[in-house]
C-alpha cells in the first residue's frame, strides 16, 4: 500500500491523498482521526473524488479532541494499538476486490492508500510514532511538503529520519507555492519529485480530478522505479 505522510500538520496531506486516490482509483483509509468537529478527513476525501471504484474505509480510532493522537486518545481513555491497525489493514487488503484499469499505472501493491495523522514523528501512543506504524505496515511512502518559510528544514529533517529508519520513500509531492524550494529539497534529500500541486483558493472535485489526470504518469513512473 501507499502511506501518505508529511513534514507537519496542516500541509495539505488530505488534498494530496484525494488526488492520489483519484489518480489510482484506489481505496482510502485514515486509521486515526483526531478532531472531527468540522468533519473528518475521510468525509473530505469522499467529497473530492469522482471515480466509482474507490471505497472509503471507516477510521479505526476516531478521537474527538483536535490534538496529537496520543493526547486525544489519553483524554478519552483509549490506547492506540499499532497491531490493531496492522491487522485491520491486512483485513482490508485481503477483502479488497480490485481491478487494474491501467496496467501501465497500477500493480496490486497500490490498491490501498493510507493517510497518516500529522507529520511522520507524531506520537500515536506513549512510545510509538507514525514512522513506527509505517515500518510495521511495510508501506511505501509519499512525503508531502508544503512550500512555506521553514519548509526546507522540516522537509530535510523528515527525509533524514526516513533514511535512518530505512523507510521506502517513493518521492515528494509539493503543495502550495511560496518560493522555489522544491529543487533544493529534492537534491538535498535524494528523494525524487513526483508532482507539485498548485495553490487554489477553494479545492473541489473538479480540481482534484484535473490534478489526478496530470499525476497519473508521474505516479506510474515513481511507483515502478
Amino acid at each position: 500500500m501507499i502511506f501518505i505522510t508529511g513534514i507537519g500538520t496542516g500541509i495539505g496531506k488530505t488534498v494530496v491523498s484525494a488526488i492520489v486516490t483519484e489518480a489510482l482509483q484506489a481505496d482510502y483509509w485514515k486509521p486515526i482521526q483526531a478532531g472531527f468537529e468540522e468533519g473528518t478527513d475521510s468525509e473530505l476525501v469522499k467529497s473530492l473524488i469522482s471515480n466509482t471504484k474507490t471505497t472509503i474505509h471507516p477510521e479505526l480510532y476516531k478521537l474527538k479532541m483536535p490534538a496529537s493522537p496520543h493526547i486525544a486518545a489519553r483524554a478519552e481513555g483509549i490506547d492506540i494499538n499499532l497491531n490493531e491497525i496492522v491487522n485491520r489493514e491486512s483485513e482490508i487488503a485481503s477483502n479488497l476486490r480490485f481491478t487494474i484499469h491501467d496496467s501501465r499505472l497500477l500493480s496490486s501493491d497500490f490498491r490501498l492508500l493510507l493517510e497518516g495523522a500529522g507529520g511522520i514523528m507524531v506520537p500515536l501512543n506513549e512510545k510509538e510514532f507514525v514512522i513506527d506504524l509505517i515500518e510495521q505496515l511495510k508501506a511505501k511512502v509519499i512525503l508531502v511538503s508544503r512550500n512555506y518559510l521553514g519548509s526546507i528544514n522540516h522537509s530535510l529533517l523528515t527525509a533524514s529520519i526516513c533514511k535512518q529508519r530505512g523507510i521506502d520513500v517513493i518521492g515528494w509531492i509539493f503543495n502550495d507555492q511560496y518560493l522555489d524550494y522544491e529543487n533544493e529539497i529534492v537534491e538535498w534529500s535524494g528523494y525524487p519529485k513526483i508532482a507539485s500541486i498548485p495553490f487554489i483558493e477553494k479545492v473541489d472535485s473538479a480540481f482534484v480530478l484535473e490534478q489526478a489526470v496530470m499525476l497519473k504518469e508521474a505516479l506510474a513512473f515513481a511507483t515502478k522505479a
